[in-house]
């Protein structure tokens, strides 16, 4: 079953890092600047390694060109997310 994660992007950052807020909030700060697509490009091929899938099974659904994102991830389940997310939460 595909999950739909709704994410925050922040480009130009040190590091590629991924934070879950205590609200539950997502951040992810990418390295890529945001023009010609770089970010996008850099926030599926991230987020297709911190949740162990293929760069396929992520898709942008909306925000190409907002900073608050929908992405499919559609070879994940519900259980994996959370125990992912978990694994990031506070690690500010």
């Amino acid at each position: 079953m595909p999950v739909t994660l709704h994410v925050k992007a922040k480009p130009n950052s040190r590091q590629n890092l991924l934070v879950v807020a205590l609200d539950g909030s997502i951040l992810v700060r990418l390295k890529a600047p945001a023009q010609d697509g770089k970010a996008n490009a850099c926030l599926l091929a991230y987020l297709a390694e911190v949740f162990g899938v293929s760069k396929a099974s992520v898709e942008l659904l909306t925000g190409h060109t907002a900073p608050f994102k929908k992405v499919l991830l559609t070879t994940l389940d519900e259980a994996a997310l959370q125990n992912t997310l978990a694994r990031y939460r506070g690690s500010v």
